[in-house]
């Protein structure tokens, strides 16, 4: 059924009059421009969910909020009438008019967030869930039931696997087909890494390395706490994540929440993964797809742990005002930064996150300078190589002590301190 129709026509801002039912834990959102060829199977998937048993997941338990903007096609119209075929599915449609200037997919998906949060909030749900997807995109049966259990294990947010589908990507020409399953490589092997090196006890493997719009999740408080959607154009998702961190939420990219998504060539945004198809479709077979190299790699990992590790020193008043200088000095060295600044921002941030964001963003050029890019198949080699040496670490510490395989951190030899710190540090605060 549907619960409610605004037009909201030359409108900048919009809410839904219709409160959300009382049992409604999830608040799914959907912003769409253009998208009449792919929507009724996007809602499709949303509407026909289930639990993690396979039984049907009870439609009163979530809401679906869909914003057609500036929209040529029939898109809006194909969403009221998908709802009066589902007369059990809570399914909002609205329609909205921006001016150029706010026309963008990262407006529209905050407006759409913004509301979620109101309509959850008033409600008292803190720990309701906001979830996002995009109009061009198929979620999995379990995509609900699986953020919600990954939710309940303790996160604050929940970056679903992105699958492209195998038609559209077998029609990608082969230079950007070869691209994009070498950044899928790459990006999957640095994510490991991560996990070696500095390990979360929330995002343990196996995991990914995406947190995109077409599959993010977060809680209403944490939300809030982050400060919503920021104001860019794009990326906006990378931007929200960037937020989450800076707040030190507990983020999971989880392998169990799944969606799947075209590899279209012409898309919405500017920096999505259809203009970057496109890019990769107009390099000359001669280009080189260049990257970091794997000793930048595993050279910012392991700062950051030690960097943590001090910060929580610092936190925890252990060496503050005492910092030992030779320590500060190898840091700041690794890090790419002066000693004396990395002090001064080590006692003045009250979240690692807020504190590593700062060192990203000092170091950037120098860190440019110091690492050249190089082929991105001699990274994945060197990457491949340091893991099967950490694979092959952590196999021996198993043998000897058995029950270590079971701890999120690899090692004691590794030296690796305990990231649950910060955000307990954070929540007492």
């Amino acid at each position: 059924m549907i619960i409610e129709s605004v037009g909201a026509r030359n409108s900048q801002k919009w809410s839904l009059a219709v409160p959300p039912r009382s049992q409604c834990e999830v608040s799914v959102i959907v912003p769409v421009k253009d998208e009449a060829q792919t929507l009724v199977q996007t809602l499709s998937a949303l509407a026909n969910q289930t639990c993690l048993n396979g039984q049907p997941l009870d439609p009163l338990s979530y809401e679906i909020i869909v914003l057609a903007n500036n929209c040529t096609d029939e898109s809006a119209q194909i969403a009221r009438q998908f709802a009066k075929r589902h007369p059990r599915l809570a399914l909002h449609v609205a329609e909205v008019t921006l001016p150029p200037e706010r026309a963008y997919i990262g407006y529209v998906r905050k407006l759409l967030m913004d509301e979620a949060y109101r309509r959850l909030m008033s409600l008292g749900k803190r720990q309701g869930i906001i979830a996002s997807t995009d109009g061009d995109t198929q979620v999995a049966a379990t995509w609900i039931a699986a953020t919600i259990q990954e939710i309940a294990g303790g996160v604050d947010a929940v970056g679903g696997r992105i699958i492209t589908d195998r038609q559209s990507r077998q029609a990608l020409p082969p230079q950007a087909k070869t691209c994009f399953l070498q950044e899928v490589g790459y990006r999957s092997l640095v994510a490991e890494m991560e996990h070696y090196l500095d390990p979360d006890p929330y995002d343990p493997l196996p995991r990914h390395y995406q947190h995109y719009g077409a599959s993010l999740a977060v809680t209403a408080e944490m939300y809030a706490k982050a400060g919503g959607i920021p104001p860019v154009r794009t990326p906006e998702d990378e931007a929200f994540y960037q937020s989450l961190l800076r707040v030190n939420a507990r983020f999971r990219h989880s392998p169990l929440v799944q969606v799947t998504t075209s590899a279209r060539v012409s898309g919405r945004s500017p920096v999505g993964l259809a203009n970057q198809l496109r890019k990769w479709t107009d390099m000359s077979i001669d280009s080189t797809f260049k990257v970091e190299p794997a000793a930048a790699t595993i050279s910012r990992f392991q700062s950051r742990r030690k960097l943590r590790c001090l910060w929580q020193k610092v936190a925890y008043g252990y060496v503050y005002p005492h910092v030992p200088t030779p320590e500060i000095a190898l840091l700041a060295h690794k890090l790419a930064v002066s000693n004396d600044w990395l002090l001064d921002e080590l006692v003045r941030h009250p979240t690692f996150g807020g504190l590593f964001e700062q060192v990203i963003q000092r170091q950037h050029h120098i860190w440019l300078s110091r690492w050249q890019p190089i082929d991105i198949q001699t990274a994945i080699m060197d990457l491949r190589r340091h893991r099967a040496g950490l694979d092959r670490r952590h196999t021996g510490i198993a043998k000897r002590r058995p029950h270590a395989a079971s701890r999120v951190s690899l090692a004691p030899q590794l030296m690796l301190p305990d990231r649950s710190f910060e955000h307990h540090l954070q929540r007492s605060n």
